[in-house]
């Protein structure tokens, strides 16, 4: 027979938590020996430790009351119930930690895994830190208004940058970052970059230029960021407006006639 401290050291919880049950109606309270002290047997240590871990899982203790007098079956039933539920806990807290994990990537905080490694793999690619930090912060908002869409957008980016165009319109486009509007490089680049598209276009079909679907203030919000970010881009959109397209975020043909 074990005393009330023997009790609460064998089970791991202190004395005042096994009076705390004891008041709660969770484990009986033995009647006191003829020396005055009342003694646990065997089955007070198991009830007190089903407690203990029933509590520490955050089962109310309401709910314990319940199932400590539930029966066999109903009790494994709740006990996997309960196990599901930690389990998603522990999931959702795992992902708390890969996000605080990635505070020191900085983008990462905010950006989805998929657009991290796309920024990630224009680095490798030698583009310019500025088109990088471009396309970044308008992933930013886009991630924000669109969470359920960047795997699919991010894909397609991709799968573009396996064009070697592309990637020498990235690379031209860094270089004439520094460049002033009037500056012959851009209508060069308006020139390449509207055949470039054009092309796309006949290859692909219009729908695989855009189509994200976006509305259209939003896309002109980022599309002014964009331009702030690199006010040579709206020289260049507006040089590549005369030869039939519009647009930065959301790129479609204009009539030009």
């Amino acid at each position: 027979m074990l005393t009330i401290g023997e009790l609460a050291s064998y089970a791991g919880v202190t004395v005042r938590a096994v009076r705390h049950y004891h008041a709660k109606g969770l484990l009986p309270e033995p009647e006191r020996d003829h020396s005055g002290y009342r003694r646990y047997d065997a089955g007070a240590l198991i009830e007190l430790i089903k407690i203990r871990t029933l509590a520490e899982a955050g089962v109310p203790l309401l709910r314990v009351r319940e199932l400590l007098a539930a029966g066999e079956a109903e009790f494994a039933t709740a006990v996997a119930e309960i196990d599901r539920r930690l389990c998603a806990e522990i999931r959702e807290r795992q992902q708390r930690r890969d996000r605080i994990a990635r505070l020191t990537a900085g983008e990462g905080l905010v950006l989805p895994p998929e657009v991290v490694g796309f920024l990630d793999r224009l680095r490798a690619l030698g583009i310019d830190e500025r088109i990088v930090r471009f396309e970044r912060d308008g992933w930013i908002p886009l991630a924000a208004h669109s969470p359920e869409r960047v795997p699919e957008w991010i894909a397609r980016k991709q799968k573009q940058l396996s064009d070697p165009r592309l990637i020498h319109f990235y690379r031209t486009l860094g270089r004439v970052l520094d460049l002033p509007g009037g500056d012959p490089a851009l209508v060069e680049l308006a020139d390449s970059m509207a055949a470039y598209i054009t092309q796309l276009a006949d290859e692909h079909g219009a729908d695989y230029l855009d189509d994200s679907q976006l509305p259209a203030p939003f896309a002109e919000l980022l599309d002014t960021m964009a331009f702030d970010t690199a006010p040579p881009a709206r020289r260049l959109i507006e040089l590549l407006r005369a030869r039939g397209w519009t647009g930065w975020t959301k790129l479609g043909r204009v009539d030009t006639r």
